[in-house]
This record gives C-alpha cells, structure tokens and sequence, in this order.
C-alpha cells in the first residue's frame, strides 16, 4: 500500500471511529515478520493484560510479508478483536506500521514489538503520561528510571547510543531512546502521523516523532524496564539503511530550503558577490539609508551608546532610530560581522537570507496547517515571499523582505485557538511579537491586520469553532501582550516622545499612495517576460513601493481556486475573503468618489503613517495559501487530464510573476579624503563635516562616504524620518532645508551658481555656526563645477584640491 492509499485508509478509519458508537478503548499494533516462534506468547500475553485492564480493545498484527506460518498463527486464534492484516512485502518495520496504525479504531493506540522486550505491565506508565495532557508516550531505555534486564550485545549499545545522538541532533529533540519498541498514542493523531510518513524502515519512529513535535502534540519519555530478546531482526545493514533514511528525512526540508535560498541569490545577483561595490539601482537612495543604519547600530553598541538615538547625520538634532526602522533585532546582534565585514556585505547577507528565511517559514506554515503535500507547499510559500510586492521591496528595504517571524507568529495565534497550552503558547507570541516590533512595526501592523481579516472571514464560514476559540484566544492575547508590552514599553515611548520623534507622515495623495484596480491587475515591472516600467511607475509611488502588480492571470486562476473549492473547503472562503478586503483597503480611502473601507482607518493612531497601497501586501501570503491548496488538489486528482490541465493553468498564471535579478550598477568610488582618514586633519572635537550639497532623500550619497570613514564625523542634514521643527512635529523625510542646503540644492539641480551676495553670505555664516562645521567638502559628481563656484563666493576664497575632493577649511 503506498503512503497515499494509507493516507485515504487512515482517513476513512478515523471518519469510522468517530462515527462508531463501539470505538475501542485500546488498539495495540505488533509489526511482526516471520514471527512464528514469538507471536504466540506475544498475543497471549498481550490479550491476558487488555482483558484484566478492561475496556473494549483489539490487537492488530501487520504482517510484513512473513514466508512462515505468522499469519496463520493470528488468524487460527478465531478472535474477532485480534486481526491481521498485510500488504506486499517485505517493505519494511515503517510500512507494516503504517498499515496496521491505519486498521485501528482505539481512542489510544499502543505500537510495540513481537518480542515484548519491555513487558505490557509498562502500559500503565504510559497511559499515566496521556492522561497527563501528553499526546505520545515513548517507553525508553535511557530515561532516568528506566531499569534494564538482559542487555544487548557492546557494539549493539554503542550503536544505539550513537544513532540516538544523532537523531537528536538532526531529527527529534529531547528524546534520548526513540527506538524502543513500546509507544503508546493518541489514537486520531497516531493515525494521521503514521499516514503522512513515508519511511518504510526502521527510522518510522523518528519520523512519526518528528510529526508530533512539529504539530506541537506534547511527547513524554517514560522510563521502562526492558529486556534484551533473541531473535532480533536488526542486521548490520539495516544500520546503514537507518542512516539513509536519516538522511531522506532531512532531504526534502533541505531541499527547500536550497532551493529558495537559490532563488533569493538569483534575485540579488546582481549585487551578491561585490555588495561593497554594486548599488541597487531600483533602491534610489535606500541602500545608502540601511547601510548607515547598521553602521551606525553597530557603532553605537561598539562604543555602548544607545541604540536607539544618532547624531552622526542630521546635526545637530540627530535621529531617533526607533523612529527610523532600523531593524535593531537584527543590527544590534550583527555588530560584530558589521564591524567584521562592513554594512554593505551585512545589509546584502540580511536582505538575501532574510528572503529565503520568510519563505521557508511560510512553506513551514502551509506544510503543518494546511496541506501537508510539499511541492504544494513549495509553490505556495514562494508566491508567498516572491510576490511583486516582495520583489520591489527586495531593493533595500530589509525590513520588508525580512519576514520570518510573521509565519512563526500566525500559528502560535492558532495554537492559542486550540486551547490546549494557552499559558505557555501566550508566553512564546508575546516574546515573538516583541522581537518583531524591533524588526519592523509596519510589518507587524500589517499582520495584525490580515490576521483580523482572516479571523472575521473564518468566523463567518465556521461560527462554532470561532465561538469556541474566542475564550483561550483572548486569554493568550492578554497574556502575551503582558510578555510582550513591558520589552517594549520604553522603545516605543522613545520612538513616540524622545528626541527627533514625531507624529506621523502624511503621504498626500500622489499616484500609486493608494492602489487602483488597475494596479492590482497589471504585470510588476520586475516581471522576467511581461515586466513594463513605464505603466508601473505610472501607477506607484516608485520602484521600491509598487505594492500590487499582481497580474490578471493570477487574480482569475484565485477566483477559479475559490469558486471550484468552496464547499469543499471553507478555508479558501476565508482566503478569499482576506484577499479581496485587503485589495479593497489598499485603493485607499475614496473609491470613485466614495468613501473607501481605508477611510475607516485613516488619520488613526498608527495607521495615519501606513502607505495604503502596502495592505495589499496581505494579499501574497493568502494567494500563496490559496494556490497550495489548489496544487495540492490537482496533484491528488484521479484523472490525468484533470491533474494536467489544472497544472498546466497555474503554470501559466504564475510565469508573468517570475521576477528577473534586481537592477544593479556600479558604485561610484569613495575619494580617498573619506578612506584614508584625511578628513581627520579638518574636523576638531565637536565639529561637523559639511558635504557639498547636503545629504537629502533625493541624493544620500554622503551617509556612504560617512560610512567609508568610519563614521569618524557628524554631518548635518541627511536622510531619515524626523519632526518639521520650530515645534512642529510633522514628520518629514530628511532635514528641512536651511538657507546654505536649499542654495546648494538648487545649485545642484539647476545647473546655475545662484546670486550670492553679502545677505546670502551672513545667513551661510549663521549655518555652519548653527552645524558647528569645520570644512566643506565637494566629492566629484553633476555640476561639481557650478557648486564649486558657489562655495566659493560663500565662503570668500577658494577651495584646495586634496586627496579627490575640493575641501573649504573653515578655521582658515
């Protein structure tokens, strides 16, 4: 029988056992081949204690292929509650196994082997464990307690010893003996584990162990007595094949965890290799922004400053990190690789991991709630994190692409649902939720919000199990946000009241702010075969935040997956559900003239800084979880036509989506007046380093000669978040412009040394008094002639050349 056929047999048992009114107590399963001599005893001793115990029970013997009188044995005792059953064999301990789990009808169901090396007087013990809240209890010989009769040979020992420690190390943690032959489960749970294993082998064990712990079903270890028994049927190769499947276990994780390790590297190959000397083009000034901001953590915790405050740019007001996304959950713990490697080589490993990370946490996600088909969840989880949303925030923004703990966060949401360990899975959110507001609160809002959605979605489709998850689910929430407000309590009133904070941006309404229905239905321009910059600068903001493009193919494929599965499924009801009110909260707060759901948010706390057109960002995940399903499905179609088309339609609606590598490009080279320390000659103790025009949103080239040099000087203006001044907090980008920057500026993109008189000169005094400068530097770059020309008439004479900069000493 192959997985698949025990799958749908442990799925029509388990239908059965619901249904029967007669369900057994107790099912206990015995792998047996050529068994003969052992059985007998086994069976007697076996049928004796279940009679004494009491409670309708039945032993199940799974014959693996057995050439001598086994089955007969079993089928000459004429007891209807002893039953055997076969397949074609021999397969295996792992395949007689997953027939015999699947034959069963107990509430519980206790696996042991046809030698009873740990007697059945042990069951009691286990059942103590179940009743305990466990879901499996592991009979073992290495627990403390556990006592030992006749002993195996040395070698066997050690070779016990030895693979124990290395299944915990690469497959089941915390159980030292996972392959006593003595387990009793919770029978539901026992029948879906062992119908989605696919070993054969004696490894059955540790893979069965590893489902329970990925689905968080609690496995206690009971210390047995246990005797050694002639007769085993281990052999030395079977050592080499336990290995192998070890390894086969580990595979397809591995796998896929390559593979969308391959795909980030792809994206990012442009830069990969040479991040020290590869901008992204796409990222306009948002990769000189992220590398300061590691920069500058990492300097903070180097020389123990707090990390939630600069002055280095924006002199002498400064920046409120907090304020800024500074990813301090990954920038603060990667100081030393930043110090190490520098924050273009920390910023591209953070960006490319990141990404590959946030799809393997969704593949987790999908795997253990909602299909457990892999290739399934392999297509999903990468629409899911390879979304275009995702792709245009790929340039620069880590705190957009960085996204493996909002899966993480999702299903301990769920288990909080299930009201079985709500204290200690409230404890665990509530951790998570903090180290994700230092990763990015707008992410985290983001989430909250798709969860709602979804929620509200799901309440409406299934009433009675919402009704019953609403107690433990608000329980766990009041006690993770008790775990997760006191770590946060103070960044968050540093980032809200403390230096340079302010109230909030307001995006206007500029094209691509909030999506159009065109947006959504339009192919991203990163697309590898339908990609059209012109159409999609014109619909967003900017390359980094074209938060839609999805495409209409993939908008028909979703609304085909939810007409075809609606009945069947009611979580593609939610889905949908959630993907359509996230589409319609990011067109913003006006729809045609009509007020929009988004206009139910707007302006309030928190929200008043969200770019709408970012909600649609919820849609990628949920149209990942949508197609999985879908894939999942055709894969398990029974006709090939069926199976084939249905591939062939998805194949074709996610091509479009196929983003080709980020556009990247040479970087200009640093003047060796920052890398060689010259600049130190020009600047005294408390003063600044003026670059010629100031760093801005539009050009921040001199946050990355700050940060060749070492972040040796302040500077004043850049490129951040931070209040209007002169007691407006409004927040803007950069640093409202002083007289000498708005010169300089226009200067810049005029092409015209503008009139500089003895006015103009008296309010460049004022400036660099109020910056504390000690020179002006002018790096090579557009109209270095024309600004060149203008510091001098400012300054009163001329600059000098030094080291691939003009330099304007101001204590001359």
């Amino acid at each position: 029988m192959s997985t698949e056929a025990a799958s749908e047999a442990a799925g029509k048992t388990a239908g059965k056992a619901a249904a029967d009114p007669d369900v057994v107590e107790l099912s206990v399963v015995v792998p047996a081949r050529d068994e003969e001599r052992r059985l007998g005893p086994t069976l007697d001793a076996l049928a004796g204690r279940l009679t004494e115990r009491g409670g309708a029970w039945e032993i199940v013997v799974a014959d693996d292929g057995s050439t001598d009188g086994t089955g007969d044995l079993v089928t000459a005792r004429r007891d209807p509650r002893i039953r055997l059953v076969t397949g074609p064999g021999p397969r295996g301990k792992g395949h007689a196994l997953r027939l015999g789990v699947a034959a069963t009808r107990g509430r519980l169901v206790l696996v042991t082997d046809a030698d009873l090396a740990a007697p059945v007087e042990e069951l009691e013990h286990l059942e103590k464990a179940l009743t305990d809240g466990n879901a499996a209890a592991v009979g073992s010989r290495a627990a403390p307690g556990a006592t030992l009769g006749d002993r195996q040979h040395r070698v066997r020992e050690l070779l016990g010893k030895t693979g124990n420690l290395l299944i915990r190390a690469c497959a089941v943690r915390g159980i030292h003996d996972t392959q006593c032959g003595f387990k009793l489960f919770d029978g539901d749970k026992a029948r879906t584990a062992f119908a989605a294993s696919r070993l054969d082998g004696w490894a059955i064990d540790v893979e069965v162990l590893r489902h329970f712990q990925r689905a968080d079903w609690p496995v206690a270890e009971v210390p047995v007595h246990w005797s050694h028994r002639p007769g085993s049927k281990v052999r030395p190769p079977d050592y080499a094949r336990f290995l192998r499947d070890l390894a086969r276990l580990r595979l397809p994780g591995l796998l896929t965890a390559l593979l969308f390790l391959t795909l980030s590297v792809v994206l990012y190959s442009g830069r990969f290799l040479d991040p020290a000397h590869r901008y992204l083009t796409d990222s306009l000034q948002d990769q000189n922004q992220w590398e300061w901001f590691f920069a500058a953590t990492a300097d903070n915790v180097a020389h123990l400053r707090n990390p939630l405050f600069s002055d280095l740019q924006g002199f002498p007001g400064g920046v409120n990190l907090m304020a800024n996304t500074a990813m301090l959950g990954l920038s603060v713990p990667l100081t030393p690789l930043t110090l190490l490697l520098g924050p273009a080589a920390v910023l591209s490993l953070v960006m490319t991991l990141g990404l590959a990370a946030t799809a393997g946490a969704w593949y987790r996600l999908i795997v253990k709630r909602l299909t457990p088909h892999r290739p399934a969840a392999v297509v999903g989880a990468a629409l899911a994190a390879f979304a275009p949303p995702m792709v245009s925030h790929a340039n620069a923004h880590p705190n957009f692409v960085v996204l493996f703990m909002i899966p993480l966060i999702i299903d301990r949401a769920l288990r909080l649902c299930e009201g079985t360990r709500v204290g200690r899975d409230a404890v665990i959110l509530g951790l998570m939720a903090a180290y994700q507001f230092f990763l990015g609160e707008e992410p985290l809002l983001l989430a909250a919000l798709g969860m709602l959605l979804f929620a509200l979605a799901h309440a409406a489709v299934r009433p009675k199990p919402a009704r019953d998850a609403v107690r433990p689910l608000l329980r766990g929430l009041a006690i993770a946000a008790a775990v997760c407000l006191p770590l946060v309590v103070y960044p968050l009133a540093w980032q809200f009241s403390g230096p340079q904070s302010y109230d909030g941006i307001d995006h206007g309404t500029a094209p691509g702010t909030a999506n159009s229905l065109r947006a959504l239905l339009t192919f991203a321009e990163r697309s590898l075969i339908a990609g059209d910059a012109r159409a999609t600068a014109a619909l967003s903001l900017n390359p980094t935040e074209q938060n839609a493009f999805y495409g209409w193919p993939l908008a028909l494929l979703a609304l085909a997956i939810t007409v075809l599965l609606w009945r069947r499924r009611p979580v593609v009801r939610a889905l949908a559900a959630t993907v359509a009110a996230a589409a319609l909260l990011s067109m913003g707060p006006h729809l045609g003239g009509v007020p929009g759901p988004w206009a139910l948010l707007d302006g309030l706390p928190l929200f008043e800084s969200v770019i709408e057109s970012r909600v649609a960002m919820i849609c990628a995940p949920a149209l990942g979880m949508l197609l999985a399903l879908a894939v999942a499905e055709l894969a398990a179609a029974p006709r090939r036509a069926v199976r084939y088309t249905g591939l062939a339609a998805v194949s074709l609606a996610l091509l479009p989506l196929v983003p080709a590598p980020l556009k990247s490009e040479p970087r200009p080279a640093t003047a060796a007046f920052f890398t060689d320390g010259t600049w130190k000659s020009y600047v005294r103790g408390g003063e600044t380093l003026v670059p010629v025009p100031l760093a801005e949103p539009e050009d921040a080239q001199a946050l990355h000669w700050q940060t060749a040099a070492g972040l040796g000087f302040r500077m004043p203006g850049g490129y951040f978040n931070g209040p209007y001044g002169d007691g407006d907090r409004t927040g803007v980008y950069g640093v409202p412009l002083r007289f000498t920057a708005s010169l300089l500026h226009d200067a810049r993109y005029t092409g015209f040394v503008p009139v500089v008189d003895a006015a103009a000169r008296e309010a460049f005094a004022e400036d660099m008094a109020y910056w504390h400068a000690g020179a002006l530097v002018l790096p090579p770059q557009a109209h270095a002639g024309v600004l060149r020309e203008t510091v001098d008439k400012l300054v009163g004479r001329p600059g000098r050349r030094v080291d691939g900069v003009w330099v304007w000493d101001l204590h001359e």
